[in-house]
C-alpha cells in the first residue's frame, strides 16, 4: 500500500517546523532560486503547497507547473495557495502512476525519495528522469547521514512515526546520489542545513 500523508496533512508543516525550525523550508527555497523564468516545472510530492507560494514570489507569472501529490488532503491545501499568474495543474496520484508528456525544464523532488524502498526509488527516479528534458534541472532536497550520532536517532524516530501514521515503505535512506551519477547528471550546486542532516542539490541532466 502506497504511503499517504492524509492523516498528517493538518499538522505536518507545524510539526516539521517544531522539529527542524525553518531548515526544511530554507532548503527548498534555496533550490527555487535556480528555476529559470518561463519554465515548465514538475513538482513531485509537494505536500501542503507552500512551495507554490514561495515559487510565485520569485516568478509571479510565466511558469507552467504540474503539481503531483498522492495525499488528497495535502492537495486540497495546495489548491488554496496563491500562485499569481502562473498556470498550475494539480494531480492527485502517486508520481510513478502519472502519465505525462516528456519535456519538463525543471523537476522538483522535495523530500520525496526517503519515503520509498529501493525498488520504488528506482521506479520513481527512472520515471522522472524520462520526463526531464536534456539539459534540464533536477532540484532535490532530502536527508543525509554524515556520521553524527543524533542524525541516526532523529532519522529512526522519523521513520517509525511516519510508518505508523502514513504507511511509508522506508526504514532507511536510499543512496539517491548514486542514481544521479549513474544516469549522467552533473551536480553543480549544493547546500547543507540543520547540521548537515538536510541537503539541497541542483543537478543538470547531461546527455551521455
Amino acid at each position: 500500500m502506497a504511503a499517504n500523508y492524509d492523516n498528517s496533512a493538518w499538522f505536518y508543516d507545524r510539526l516539521s517546523r517544531l522539529i527542524y525550525g525553518r531548515a526544511l523550508v530554507n532548503a527548498q527555497v534555496y533550490l527555487l532560486n535556480f528555476v529559470p523564468p518561463q519554465s515548465k516545472i514538475l513538482i513531485a510530492g509537494g505536500g501542503t503547497g507552500w512551495i507554490l507560494e514561495e515559487l510565485t514570489k520569485i516568478h509571479p507569472s510565466g511558469l507552467h507547473i504540474t503539481y503531483v501529490e498522492i495525499s488528497a488532503n495535502m492537495l486540497s491545501l495546495s489548491q488554496k495557495r496563491k500562485t499569481g499568474s502562473n498556470e498550475v495543474i494539480f494531480i492527485n496520484d502517486a508520481i510513478e502512476n502519472v502519465k505525462l508528456s516528456a519535456g519538463f525544464d525543471v523537476v522538483i523532488t522535495p523530500f520525496l525519495f526517503d519515503n520509498f524502498l529501493d525498488e520504488t526509488v528506482d521506479k520513481v527516479f527512472n520515471h522522472l528522469h524520462g520526463l526531464l528534458k536534456p539539459d534540464g534541472l533536477w532540484l532535490n532536497a532530502d536527508f543525509q547521514l554524515t556520521g553524527r550520532w543524533w542524525q541516526n536517532v532523529m532519522l529512526k524516530s522519523m521513520f517509525v512515526f511516519f510508518r505508523l501514521l502514513c504507511r511509508i515503505e522506508a526504514s532507511r535512506l536510499p543512496t539517491i546520489e548514486g542514481r544521479f551519477d549513474s544516469a549522467g547528471y552533473e551536480l553543480f550546486e549544493e547546500k547543507v542545513f540543520f547540521g548537515e542532516f538536510i541537503v539541497a542539490r541542483v543537478y543538470r541532466k547531461i546527455i551521455l
